[in-house]
């Protein structure tokens, strides 16, 4: 579906992006706590996505992880994720308009990297809901269509009245659609510790919101929580003390939080109060006020 050999095209592209966080903050945005229009705060570092582009229709994990590697091996952030069709998709950039963001997808498909996108509102929220019950659906993959037009138009889900302001339940709804998948962030060369806070750099992607690269920046970025005063959506940090931090997940309510285990196996479930991570808890912080 994509010639690999030729994302020096996409490199070049993106070449005004940041290339440690992988995201530039759309101008005006930069350092801003409060973002007018929003309804929500956002802690220092922590700011509002603008608009990004999503391609690919893989049908096997394998082949969204694959395609995800050679971005980050391009010094391009992406990450995927799995739709509720079942099919994984592929997103990267921030880009400062939609007319941006079209002309950098436009070139991709001219140049034949790929054959569809969909180009991603700064506002929008992909999952509000929580992660469908197994076998409550038809399952049934849809085919992939070579002869998609060159922009897909994809519905923006309807949110529940008064839940699109209460980002930290987005963002733990959100990281429970990714149980069960299996997250290498950036392929062979990522380093360790990398995947889990990657993990839940993307899952804030797709609530709309851009946080620090690595668990110990983004331990710094929050503001403090009480482990009694957990919310859905905040992050919970562990390891043996706030300068070794080397462990992160998404708290997800009734003292359960899902993050990345280590490399080889699938996203999951824990409890906080388990031994292991009761050990090594260091502490969690809020980005949503």
């Amino acid at each position: 579906m994509q010639r690999y050999g030729h994302l020096l095209v996409i490199a070049v592209l993106l070449s005004g992006l940041n290339a440690a966080t992988g995201c530039a903050t759309p101008a005006g945005n930069r350092g801003n706590t409060s973002l007018t229009g929003t309804g929500v705060k956002y802690g220092k570092g922590v700011n509002r996505l603008g608009h990004a582009i999503q391609m690919g229709a893989f049908s096997e994990v394998k082949n969204a992880e694959r395609f995800t590697a050679m971005l980050q091996a391009k010094g391009i952030e992406a990450f995927y994720f799995r739709k509720d069709t079942g099919i994984y998709a592929v997103r990267f950039g921030d880009f400062p308009s939609k007319a941006k963001a079209r002309a950098a997808a436009q070139r991709l498909v001219h140049d034949g990297l790929i054959n569809s996108y969909y180009i991603a509102p700064p506002n929008e929220v992909v999952f509000t809901s929580p992660k469908p019950v197994r076998g409550s659906t038809d399952t049934r993959l849809p085919s992939y269509q070579a002869a998609k037009p060159p922009e897909i138009q994809e519905p923006r889900p309807a949110s529940k009245p008064g839940v699109e302001r209460d980002m930290g339940f987005i963002a733990a709804r959100t990281a429970e659609r990714f149980v069960g998948i299996p997250y290498q962030w950036g392929g062979d060369t990522v380093v360790e510790g990398l995947d889990c806070s990657g993990f839940v750099r993307a899952v804030y992607n797709l609530c709309g919101v851009s946080i620090p690269r690595t668990s110990r920046e983004q331990y710094k970025a929050g503001s403090p929580i009480a482990k009694d005063d957990l919310k859905d959506g905040d992050l919970i940090f562990f390891g043996a003390s706030e300068t070794s931090i080397n462990h992160v997940g998404i708290y997800v309510g009734n003292g359960k939080f899902v993050h990345a285990p280590k490399r080889g196996e699938d996203i999951k479930t824990a409890a906080i109060d388990e031994s292991y991570f009761e050990r090594r808890f260091v502490g969690a912080r809020r980005y949503f006020h």
